[in-house]
C-alpha cells in the first residue's frame, strides 16, 4: 500500500507517530514560511504543514501544489497549536508535520470548486461527473446506495433467497414501455432487446423449482424521462413459489423496516396501511397517495391493492393489461373474465412511500389455459401468443407452481431515502431528461464499417 491510514482516521492516539498519506488536494494556504494544505480521500480530511527547517525539499514541491493534484505525503503526526483545533473534523486535534512529498499526479484548474454549497448547473455536473463525486454529500448518496444493497443482500440470503442472474440480451416482447433493440451480427435482420424487467425468467426460475429468487437487476426502458425516471435503472426483482399475497407483504414490510433502521436509524411501524384501488382514488384522487400528515411521519408507507386487471384503450378499442398480462386475476372474478372484464380485479399491489410509487408486483397466472384466456382478452391470439411469449407458455405445461412476486425500483427508494428530488443524484453517470450522457456523449453516430456488419443502414433525415 502507498499510505499507511486514511485521511479520516488520524485522532490524538496517533501523536508523534509517523504516518504516510495519499490524497488529492483539497486547499493549500501559503503564510509565508508556513504552507498548509488540506488533503482528501473518500475517508476524510488532514491537515499537513510544511515549515522549511522540517520539512526540506517537500516544503520547496509544496510551493508548486495546487487544488486536486495528487500527492502522497510522510510526516510525523502532531497536535495542533491552541486555538486552531477544529471540532468539526475526526482529524481536528492533529496535523502533520510534512518530511517527504510525492506528486503522483498534477491536476487542470477544475470547472468547479469541489465543495459542497457551491451550486453548479447539472449539465457541467454531469459533463465533469467525476469531479462532482469527490463532493461530499454527493458521495454520501453512493455509500447509501452501497448501504442498502448489503442490508438487501443480507435479508434476502437469511430469508433463504437465491440470487440468480438472468440475460441482458433477449427477446423483444413489447408490452408497455418501448424496448431498447440490439442487432444481431451473426443473425441479420434480428435484434435481442434489453430487458425492461426479468419478469418471464423469473417466472421460468419459479417453474426450475428455485422456489426463491432474487436479484438487484438493470432494467431498460425507452421512455419519456422525468425526475424518477431514466432509461436504465435499477430494481430488486423476487419471486417467491407456493405463497400468497400475505407473503410478498410481510417480506417486503421486514425488508422496508430492516433498511429504514439500518441505513436511518429510524424505526417504523409494520404492517403498513392498505387501501384498495378504487378507495384511494376516490379518497385521495391518486393510486400513490402521500399519507405523511395523516401518520405523522418524513416515511409513510401503503399498499394499493385490487387494481382493475384490464384498463380499455380509447384509440386502439382494445382491452388491455393495467399492470402486465402475466397477472392473475382474483378467484372470485375467473367467472366472469371474459363476459365482463371491466369489472374483473387483479391480484396486483403496489407500495408506495411518501407519494411515490417504490415497488409493484402480482400473484402471476401459472396455468397454461387462463394465460392464453388473458391473451385473448388484450387481443393477442394464440399463433401470436406462442411467437411472443412460447417459451413461457411451453414452460407451463412442465409443472408450473403458484407463485408471485414484486420488484422495487431501487432508485426511487433511494432518492427518497436521501431527501433528493432526483433519482439522477443516485446513480453514478446517469442521463440528462433527453437521454443523453454529457459526460461520454452518449448516444453518438457509429463507424460505417459497423454498420455494414450489422446490415443497418441510416436514413438520410430530408430538409
Amino acid at each position: 500500500m502507498l499510505r499507511t491510514h486514511t485521511c479520516g482516521e488520524l485522532t490524538a492516539k496517533d501523536i508523534a507517530r509517523e504516518v504516510t498519506l495519499c490524497g488529492w488536494v483539497a486547499s493549500r494556504r501559503d503564510h509565508g514560511k508556513l504552507i498548509f494544505i488540506d488533503i482528501r480521500d473518500r475517508q476524510g480530511l488532514t491537515q499537513i504543514v510544511f515549515i522549511p527547517k522540517e520539512s526540506g525539499e517537500a516544503y520547496k514541491l509544496a510551493q508548486d501544489l495546487r487544488n486536486e493534484f495528487v500527492v502522497k505525503v510522510y510526516g510525523k503526526v502532531e497536535r495542533r497549536p491552541q486555538g486552531t483545533l477544529n471540532p468539526k473534523l475526526p482529524t481536528g486535534e492533529v496535523e502533520v508535520l510534512a518530511k517527504d512529498l510525492e506528486i503522483l499526479n498534477s491536476s487542470l484548474t477544475p470547472p468547479f470548486e469541489i465543495e459542497d454549497a457551491l451550486e453548479v448547473t447539472e449539465e457541467m455536473r454531469l459533463k465533469y461527473r467525476y469531479l462532482d463525486l469527490r463532493r461530499k454529500k454527493i458521495f454520501n448518496n453512493f455509500l447509501l446506495r452501497h448501504s442498502l444493497y448489503k442490508t438487501i443482500r443480507a435479508f434476502m440470503n437469511q430469508e433463504g433467497f437465491i440470487e440468480c442472474e438472468t440475460p441482458i440480451l433477449t427477446k423483444s416482447t413489447p408490452e408497455g414501455a418501448r424496448d431498447y433493440l440490439v442487432p444481431s451480427r451473426l443473425n441479420p435482420g434480428q435484434f435481442y432487446a434489453l430487458p425492461q424487467s426479468p419478469q418471464l425468467f423469473k417466472q421460468i426460475l419459479m417453474v426450475a423449482g428455485i422456489e426463491k429468487y432474487y436479484q438487484i437487476a438493470r432494467c431498460f426502458r425507452d421512455e419519456d424521462l422525468r425526475a424518477d425516471r431514466q432509461p436504465e435503472f435499477t430494481q430488486l426483482d423476487l419471486e417467491m413459489s407456493f405463497i400468497e399475497e400475505e407473503d410478498i407483504f410481510s417480506l417486503s414490510e421486514k425488508l422496508m423496516q430492516l433498511a429504514l433502521k439500518e441505513l436511518k436509524g429510524i424505526e417504523i411501524k409494520i404492517p403498513f396501511p392498505r387501501l384498495s384501488y378504487a378507495v384511494a382514488k376516490s379518497k385521495y384522487n391518486s393510486d400513490k397517495p402521500d399519507l405523511r400528515k395523516e401518520s405523522n411521519s418524513e416515511f409513510a408507507f401503503a399498499w394499493i391493492t385490487d387494481f382493475p386487471l384490464f384498463k380499455y384503450n380509447q384509440e386502439e378499442k382494445r382491452w388491455e393489461s393495467e399492470h402486465h398480462p402475466f397477472t392473475s386475476p382474483r378467484k372470485e372474478d375467473l367467472e366472469i373474465l371474459e363476459k365482463e372484464p371491466d369489472k374483473v380485479k387483479s391480484r396486483s399491489y403496489d407500495l408506495v412511500l411518501n407519494g411515490n410509487e417504490i415497488g409493484s408486483g402480482s400473484i402471476r397466472i401459472h396455468n397454461q389455459q387462463l394465460q392464453e384466456k388473458v391473451f385473448k382478452i388484450i387481443g393477442i391470439d394464440r399463433n401470436e401468443a406462442y411467437r411472443r411469449f412460447g417459451f413461457l407458455l411451453e414452460a407451463f405445461k412442465f409443472g408450473a407452481p403458484p407463485h408471485g412476486g414484486i420488484a422495487f425500483g431501487l432508485d426511487r427508494l433511494l432518492a427518497i431515502l436521501a431527501g433528493q428530488d432526483s433519482i439522477r443524484e443516485m446513480i453514478a453517470f446517469p442521463k440528462t431528461q433527453k437521454a443523453y450522457c454529457p459526460l461520454t456523449d452518449a448516444p453518438s453516430d457509429v463507424d460505417e464499417k459497423q454498420l455494414r456488419e450489422l446490415g443497418i443502414a441510416i436514413k438520410k433525415k430530408s430538409n
